[in-house]
């Protein structure tokens, strides 16, 4: 992941170059000086440079609400504003190539979580269910602890923690009972009771704790 997100920065460093040969300056007919570029590509742009700065900084960083207040004011013309979000894009891949972001800690986590989900993934396709449960479980049971630590909840078993975290509104009731559901999968794994769910059961549990990683780990 840590890869792929620093392989975006340089795609989106270059796409950035690209927009800026489309500026051009020109008169109007009553001899005012105007810039113009190619409004399309630079809108793209912004899309995309937004969303990586929510994976990489997060919407409370520095870096994505300057470029929200930026898009937001009024008095710059279309020319300026994309060159002064030229300049915090650059500060943000500058901050991520150099590892100072505070998100850091988590996407390397993430990386670890991809890697084990992966592992289960490959025990699943071989047909090891009772290991790709437990290795899956073990992924959720870690993410849990990791948003009670952010959140200053207790650190306790699944359950405990999973019931903590809705009540506090980090997740509402029904991706509770689908947690709770995952739980009973990773411990029937545990205690060797093959019988109690199926090779397509783990697929989803997998499938599952990846998406609630994307939404929450995040």
């Amino acid at each position: 992941m840590l890869q792929k997100l620093s392989d975006r920065f340089d795609q989106l460093l270059s796409e950035l170059t690209a927009i800026e040969l489309t500026i051009k300056e020109g008169r109007n007919g009553h001899g005012t000086l105007y810039k113009s570029m190619d409004k399309e590509k630079a809108l793209t742009w912004k899309v995309k440079v937004k969303n990586l700065l929510i994976a990489t900084c997060g919407e409370k960083s520095q870096h994505f609400q300057e470029i929200t207040k930026i898009e937001d004011a009024k008095e710059y013309y279309e020319v300026d504003r994309f060159k002064k979000m030229k300049a915090v894009f650059i500060a943000a891949m500058d901050d991520y190539k150099g590892g100072y972001l505070t998100s850091i800690k988590n996407l390397i986590q993430a990386d670890v979580f991809d890697s084990e989900l992966d592992q289960a993934n490959g025990l699943l396709s071989n047909g090891y269910k009772l290991a790709a449960a437990v290795i899956a479980g073990v992924v959720l049971e870690t993410s849990l602890r990791d948003l009670c630590n952010k959140e200053s909840l207790p650190i306790g078993k699944l359950d405990k923690m999973n019931a903590d975290l809705a009540k506090a509104g980090i997740y509402n009731k029904l991706q509770q009972k689908r947690i709770t559901a995952l739980a009973d999968i990773r411990n029937s794994a545990a205690h060797g009771k093959p019988e109690e769910f199926t090779e397509s059961d783990v697929e989803t549990m997998i499938r599952d704790i990846e998406q609630f990683l994307a939404t929450h780990l995040a």
